[in-house]
Parts: structure tokens; sequence; C-alpha cells
């Protein structure tokens, strides 16, 4: 289970037990993804959940898509809607069924992944604004951004904290969605930058984070998140809109978890050993831990099976018997 030791007052944030405890929490519920096999969901609920991303996230922005109508451009089924909403949603498509490439470090990555969202849309893709922007809510302007000229400067120090702040992933994640949300680097597309990119990231924490809809339980939960941003630019910190992300992090793990208990046939666990297990050799102790609730003979049987299978090899016996990963 991940350790959220150390969570305290950074430059970006303040470490309240709020944040502490949701952090906790979360840690915790990652332990049970692991422990019952949801790393990676069944096929169908990976693609329910990532059409729910991707219609929410676009949803927030104003695209008029529904669900079963990203379902439709997913499948490359006709669609009738704006031609502009379309794209976006094509453009989304795009980006998430290529999410695992990006690096969640790496500025370069970064700026390939908003051309590639925005390609088509705008005419500077993949480049940072070099104009002054302002957010209007209503006849009132509810953010006015730094300037263009120190946008390259303060993206380049987020991503120096993404590389060498000793913060976990989970906080990470959160910080650098309200912080790009704040610098507002694009003339366009910067609400779903902040919403994608905090999902590579935590992708780099848990497998199980590439097809957790978080985008949907933010826009069940909209009049929430632009509050939190509010509050987190009149505090000069970002800890409002931290809690407001982790909470939402929390539930949208609760749900998958409640919603989703899987039961893994004898090669379906081969496989997600196979897949998890990051070492080259182990014992049978060490499958036993990933798949607590069989038997040592059906661990047993299991690993012959794999042996079979050429997915390991098999040396010593009785108590000295190790497997190699082929």
């Amino acid at each position: 289970m991940p350790s959220y030791d150390g969570i305290m007052n950074q430059e970006y944030y303040q470490g309240t037990s709020r944040i502490i405890n949701l952090a906790t929490d979360i840690g915790k519920l990652l332990g049970t993804v692991d422990a019952t096999y949801l790393r990676k969901p069944t096929s169908k609920l990976r693609r329910a959940n990532r059409i729910k991303s991707i219609q929410s996230s676009l949803w927030i922005e104003g695209n008029t898509l529904t669900e079963a109508q990203v379902s439709d451009v997913l499948e490359n089924r006709k669609v009738i809607g704006p031609q502009k909403d379309i794209l976006e949603v094509k453009n989304a498509v795009q980006v998430y069924n290529n999410i695992l490439r990006f690096k969640h470090n790496k500025l370069s990555s970064y700026l390939s992944a908003h051309k590639m969202l925005m390609i088509g849309l705008v005419s500077d893709a993949g480049k940072f604004r070099t104009k002054g922007v302002g957010i209007v809510k209503g006849d009132e302007v509810a953010h006015i951004a730094p300037p263009a000229w120190n946008v390259k400067s303060l993206i380049e120090d987020l991503f120096d904290y993404l590389k060498s702040s000793d913060d976990n992933l989970i906080i990470k994640s959160c910080v650098f969605h309200y912080e790009m949300e704040f610098i507002h680097p694009f003339m366009d597309g910067n609400g779903r930058m902040g919403r994608l990119w905090q999902t590579v990231i935590l992708i780099q924490e848990n497998p199980v984070f590439e097809f957790l809809p978080i985008e949907h339980e933010i826009k069940s939960k909209q009049l929430e998140y632009y509050k939190a941003l509010a509050l987190s630019d009149k505090q000069g910190q970002c800890t409002a809109f931290v809690e407001y992300m982790l909470q939402i992090i929390k539930d949208s793990l609760t749900k998958l978890i409640s919603q989703q208990r899987v039961t893994l046939s004898t090669d379906q666990r081969l496989i997600y050993f196979k897949e998890h297990f990051h070492q080259s050799e182990f014992v049978r102790k060490a499958y036993l831990a990933m798949f607590n609730d069989i038997s040592s003979a059906t661990a047993t049987r299991d690993l012959k099976k794999g042996v079979e299978q050429g997915l390991w090899k098999k040396f010593g016996d009785d108590r000295l018997t190790r497997y190699r990963m082929s």
C-alpha cells in the first residue's frame, strides 16, 4: 500500500489535516484496488469509463456531444452534431488512447499532448500563448493569468516541482492541475489539459487511474470545482483545490470498488501476476501475497501451469523452489 507520510507545508499549499486524512484514505483504497485485482478493470468497464472521461472533460468546456455520441466517434460511426464538437471528441479520443506514451514530468511531452488535443481547433496547438488572458464569469473578470512572457518560466518551475519534490504523486497531480489552471499557459484548452495531465501523473502511482473517470466526478461537482479554484486564487495557495481534488479521487475510487468486484480464473491470475509482479525471480509466497484469497494448493497448481505455458521457469524443489520470469 502506498505511503503518504510527510505531507506537510509546501510552497504551493498548506499540509492540512484534511489533506493528510484524504491522502491516507486514498492510499487504503489503492490497497483495496490491488487486493481485488482492479488495477486494470474489465474491458467493458474500461471502455465505459473512458467515454465518461472524454465526454465529461469536454462537456465542462461547452461541448454538446452525449456519451452515446462519444461512443459512436470512438467506434468511427457517423455522428450528427457541430463539427467543432466532433473534432474535439476525435482529438480527445486520440489523446486518451495514447495516454501511456506521455511522460508526466517532461515538458516536451506535455506540449505534444496539447498539440494532439487541440489540432485543427486553434492555430497555435502545442505552443504557449503570446498574449495576456483573463477568465470572465458572467459580467466579472474572475482571474487574470500571469503575463505571457512569464508563462514558460512558470511552467518549467512546475515541472521542476514534479521532478524534485518529495510530495507523493497523488498530491503532485492536484497541485499541478491547479497551478496549470492558474498560469493558463495556452490560449485555449487549459481546462481539459489540466484534467488530462492530472490523470497522466496519477497513472504513475497506479495503473487503475488510466481508466478511472475522475473527469466525470468533477462534472457532477462542477460548481465546487470552480469554487475551489477561486478560493485558491484568493488565498494565494492551492490548499482548497488540493482538498477538493483529493475528495474527487477518493470518491472515484470508492465507486469503482463498489461497482466492480473481480474473481479471476487461473489463466487470468497468471496473466495478472506476469503484468504486475516486477521482479525477475519469486517464490510461491509472493504469488500468494498477490492472490490472498486462494489456497497454497491452488497457488502451486497455478505456478505449475505458468511453467507449462512458458511464463516462468522453475528451479529447485520443495521449500527451495524458486521461479524466474521468462
